[in-house]
């Protein structure tokens, strides 16, 4: 590997004759017009420096404040920092003074290389080099530390900053804002407004956009909708509303404000566009979404990548796979390149479908284009081959996966293991558990419930249970209801009555909560064994906790009294349903249970 320009041997970097070593008629035989023009038209970074080193030992030329200023952000733009600050240093030396703009271009490189630390420990040095702090120099080592999450440093220099007498302007709070809300601190949001209001600085659209957003993401959608009442909103504030509500699902609400901004002749954007036709798709509401699309279309408003990629979204998660695929096609007709997004999108859609053939042309045409697939690309077929049985393709796509250099995550491990278990490969699938850990990427619950549902499946419950008690604590997984219910499924399928229902007791003793899952697997259990008094009371607990008996249940519960001699009671359960009005029609066992009937 090349050396780093300037790393640690300053005079091996740059070695200056100072100004008392040079003749006065060796002085400016060269114009600083022609070495700026020089510098900045160089665009390797290393003759640029040969350059500047040459005619600084020479006696042909004085080095100035705007010729070191355009080296050293030459450097600072290609992260050469230690060179940067031997500049600086060399600047200090020759009792050339540094600008507003020079060390503001230092503070911008060291954030650049996320070195914020190292931009603070230059701006306190910055009255040694002749440069007074200002409120501008104050902004970009605030935004340099909010860059990084340095929240704590945030607040120290804002002190530093009224010390210095500087008045913050509306730049200066909008960092605070955004530092404040990124820290998740609403309180000290609405103060900082308030010392904005106190200070006459009147927040602008940047500062009204993230207190909005912010209050949205928190879930106080209202309250950011009452404040926007309050001053004239811009789109991106239009948009922050409108994001809030998509994400609470209320897609009413979002067309509301879309009037609104057509009322207010504020016209919406790609993005306003995109965030409603994205909330369509997510429920399902394609017809609406083709409609939303062809209104921004009529309005001038052209779809971009994100627009066509939720569209493609929604139609592959009804199974509208042709039409999806169509749309992938009309993109690169209008000159729109899909990103990695849109082609995972649809590689799920068709994986969804268990239509691997298609899922891999989508890779091809992906990579045809110059659009590299990520992880997510690959765990997508991985698990989509493991689904349909196909370990050879699953196995494929891991080998091109590993051979390209893309290193496996906890999600892809998960569905190679996945393929194995299914194709009964239960010692390879724990090897690869054993390299997760080797390889520093270790096993998750989702893992093990993978391994364990198989194993039951296959009947080899006391595996199961092993990695239950055993490896999943060796590992640091906490088991869920999840967890619980495969193995509850397999010791009921092994006919382990005893051990199942020890095992449903363990899960109430840790305070796992119970869902539709657990409360049938365990009623089916009940039923199995002919313990009707359990099962009744189970199945009160189960309405206290405000979980409905679904079709199953009822089925259950029917079949449960009915081969024990209840019919009777079966009948009389019936008709009180019927007569209450609690139990309706089902689409798909003909009837269905709700919670009421079985509250006296």
């Amino acid at each position: 590997m090349a050396p780093r320009i300037g790393a640690g041997r300053t005079n091996s970097v740059l070695n200056f004759r100072p100004h008392n070593e040079l003749n006065d008629k060796d002085i400016n035989l060269i114009e600083e017009s022609e070495v700026l023009l020089r510098l900045r038209n160089e665009n390797d970074i290393k003759l640029a420096l040969d350059y500047f080193k040459s005619i600084s030992n020479s006696s042909s030329f004085n080095h100035t404040p705007l010729t070191y200023g355009v080296m050293i952000e030459k450097l600072g733009h290609k992260g050469e920092m230690d060179a940067v600050q031997y500049l600086l240093q060399q600047m200090k030396l020759e009792g050339i003074s540094c600008s507003e703009d020079l060390f503001i271009s230092v503070i911008k490189s060291y954030s650049q290389i996320g070195a914020a630390e190292q931009a603070l420990k230059t701006f306190y040095r910055i009255r040694e080099f002749g440069c007074v702090p200002t409120v501008r120099i104050y902004n970009h080592i605030l935004d340099a530390l909010l860059s990084e999450n340095r929240f704590h440093m945030i607040n120290p220099i804002y002190g530093n900053m009224k010390k210095d007498g500087l008045e913050p302007n509306v730049y200066t709070y909008n960092i605070l804002l955004k530092a404040l809300c990124k820290n998740n601190s609403l309180s000290g949001a609405r103060r900082l407004l308030e010392e904005m209001s106190n200070k006459g600085c009147e927040p602008d659209s940047v500062s009204y956009t993230t207190i909005v957003s912010f209050l949205c993401r928190c879930g106080k959608v209202e309250e950011a909708r009452d404040l926007v009442v309050k001053f004239i909103p811009s789109v991106p504030v239009y948009n922050a509303l409108i994001s809030g509500y998509c994400r609470e699902g209320n897609i009413n609400e979002a067309f509301e404000l879309l009037d609104e901004m057509s009322e207010r002749r504020i016209t919406p954007n790609v993005i306003t566009y995109t965030l409603i036709l994205n909330c369509l798709s997510d429920s399902g509401n394609i017809e609406l979404s083709l409609a939303i699309l062809a209104k921004m279309i009529v309005q001038g408003c052209n779809p971009n990548t994100h627009t066509f990629t939720s569209l493609i979204k929604g139609l592959s998660l009804k199974g509208r796979l042709v039409e999806a695929l169509d749309v992938l096609n009309k993109m690169f007709d209008a000159g729109i390149l899909p990103n990695e997004v849109t082609y995972n999108t649809l590689i799920h859609g068709l994986c969804l479908a268990e239509n691997m053939n298609d899922a891999l042309s989508i890779l091809n045409k992906m990579e045809v284009n110059g659009c590299l697939p990520n992880i997510t690309t690959y765990s997508t077929l991985i698990d989509g081959f493991a689904k349909t049985g196909d370990l050879v393709g699953a196995s494929e796509i891991w080998n091109k996966m590993v051979s390209l250099g893309c290193r496996p995550n906890v999600v892809a491990y998960t569905c190679m293991i996945d393929a194995l278990c299914r194709n009964s490969m239960f010692n390879q699938a724990y090897n690869l558990i054993e390299t997760m850990v080797t390889n520093k990427c270790p096993p998750n619950t989702v893992t093990f419930n993978v391994f364990i549902k198989s194993l039951c499946a296959k009947g080899r419950v006391d595996w199961a249970m092993e990695l239950l008690f055993y490896e999943m604590e060796k590992h640091g997984c906490t088991p869920d209801v999840t967890t619980y219910n495969e193995l509850l499924d397999g010791l009921f399928k092994a006919n382990n009555d005893r051990r199942a229902f020890e095992l449903f007791s363990d899960m109430e003793q840790k305070g796992i909560k119970f869902n539709l899952v657990t409360y049938n697997t365990i009623i089916h259990g009940l039923c199995s064994c002919g313990k009707l008094d359990d099962l009744m009371k189970l199945l009160g607990k189960m309405i206290i906790e405000g979980i409905k008996p679904d079709a199953f249940t009822f089925n259950m519960l029917i079949h449960a009294y009915s081969k024990h001699g209840m019919v009777e009671f079966a009948t009389q359960l019936l008709e009180k349903m019927s007569k209450d009005g609690n139990f309706e029609e089902d689409r798909v066992s003909g009837w269905r249970v709700t919670p009421d009937a079985f509250i006296e």
